[in-house]
């Protein structure tokens, strides 16, 4: 376990998130657990500091530099708090003793909250893991630690921290081309500080069914629904509103990079590929949109393919112009560029973390995982999708209190049989 490193860099996709983060875009991501019984806070505050040290590169602070900014490690440990704002808000992590993470009870469920400067959903998720076993631990439970959670007492690899975008980066292949401007949602925007989630629940065997019924993955199907709901939602505006939304419907779809290329980071490992269609070509039915969808999946997800974005993401980074641009600069230009070739480009955000498992032992004292997208103003709805055991968890996070999205498609989903309980945080 010991490990010697004082600083760390942040790796290539989380150098902007420090630069763009706001009250309207906290770049905080949050994945939760249920549990059946209450959650005890003095044990769940021991288990993290049992296992912190498992993960130095987490245990850290931001630092500003001349050019960048860095992570540095420190001697005091993060406290757990009860949650009592909505969830995925801004963190103060510029703030001097503040972590890039925190850790919230509320009744029976542990929620991890990263910025997305120091991980991503698959980072977190075994943070998250490796938290729950060391709890019920401490509860009483011993059990068998798999391979896919870290044992507390293990040696901390160099591969955890390493940067892999730039281990894969391939200095001659072109770039791809950047998303053209998409259809944004014209609802009104919450008063800061409110994120609403709703929650559908289905099963994992009746999506399967569906699914195979036309031949894609889960992913897929739902991902093709969704493009469904906003093509719907288009199409049932007036005529003079209707005109100004047919544009390209683009969905924002991160992709783990760590299931093409050998990898075993800890830090952000993905890229976000662009499923779209163009309303200016007509009405989509829902065969074409499946077909529309796994084509795109089969053609875009590939070595290839993926390398075009860590090679242009790596090349920004290295270029020399950018390197010597003095921080407080790129502050203030980074958001501008984050508008302009990132969220101008997408219409919503669908990630999805699959399947989750933990150890048989304590399988069943957990109820359910979920995972809740960060919030952005460019992007006021997004979907977040996790499974465990033989339920699904679609959650989507929205800044407006405006439901026509989630309403349209979970209504489809019901029209297919499959059944779906709502949950909601709206107060």
């Amino acid at each position: 376990m010991t490990n010697n490193r004082k600083w760390y860099r942040l790796d290539n996709t989380g150098k902007i998130y420090p630069s763009i983060t706001s009250t309207r875009v906290s770049t905080v991501f949050r994945i939760s657990a249920t549990i059946t019984t209450r959650v005890e806070p003095a044990k769940l505050q021991k288990a993290l500091d049992n296992i912190i040290e498992r993960f130095p590169y987490f245990k850290v602070n931001l630092r500003r530099g001349l050019f960048w900014y860095y992570f540095e490690y420190v001697n005091h440990n993060p406290v757990v708090k009860k949650e009592i704002f909505y969830p995925c808000m801004f963190m103060l992590f510029k703030k001097k003793k503040t972590f890039p993470f925190r850790i919230l009870y509320y009744n029976k469920k542990i929620s991890c909250e990263f910025s997305h400067s120091i991980t991503d959903g698959t980072g977190a998720l075994k943070f998250l893991q490796t938290l729950l076993v060391e709890y019920f631990r401490l509860v009483g439970v011993e059990c068998q630690i798999p391979s896919y959670i870290f044992n507390k007492n293990s040696y901390v690899k160099q591969e955890e921290y390493e940067d892999s975008s730039h281990k894969y980066y391939k200095k001659n292949i072109p770039p791809p081309d950047y998303p053209k401007k998409a259809i944004h949602f014209p609802f009104k925007l919450n008063r800061k500080g409110e994120y609403y989630i709703i929650t559908g629940i289905i099963n994992v065997s009746r999506a399967k069914e569906e699914s195979k019924i036309h031949g894609c993955s889960i992913t897929e199907f739902l991902l093709a629904i969704y493009f469904e709901t906003i093509q719907d939602y288009v199409y049932s505006r007036s005529v003079g509103r209707r005109r100004h939304l047919k544009r390209r419907i683009v969905i924002n779809l991160p992709v783990n990079l760590r299931r093409i290329f050998p990898s075993n980071t800890m830090k952000n490992f993905f890229i976000s590929i662009t499923p779209n269609i163009d309303l200016r070509l007509g009405k989509y039915n829902r065969e074409e949109l499946i077909k529309l969808v796994k084509n795109y999946m089969e053609i875009n997800i590939n070595e290839k393919h993926l390398s075009q974005y860590i090679s242009r993401n790596v090349k920004n980074e290295k270029n020399k112009f950018i390197r010597i641009i003095p921080l407080f600069i790129k502050n203030m230009i980074m958001p501008i560029v984050y508008q302009r070739f990132g969220e101008r480009g997408y219409t919503s955000g669908l990630s999805n973390l699959g399947l989750i498992t933990m150890p048989r032992e304590i399988e069943n004292l957990i109820e359910r995982f979920e995972f809740y997208p960060p919030p952005s103003k460019g992007n006021i709805v997004k979907m977040g999708i996790a499974s465990y055991k033989d339920k699904i968890y679609i959650s989507f996070g929205r800044l407006t209190k405006v439901t026509e999205i989630e309403k349209i498609f979970f209504r489809k989903i019901r029209k297919m049989d499959i059944p779906v309980k709502i949950e909601t945080n709206l107060r």
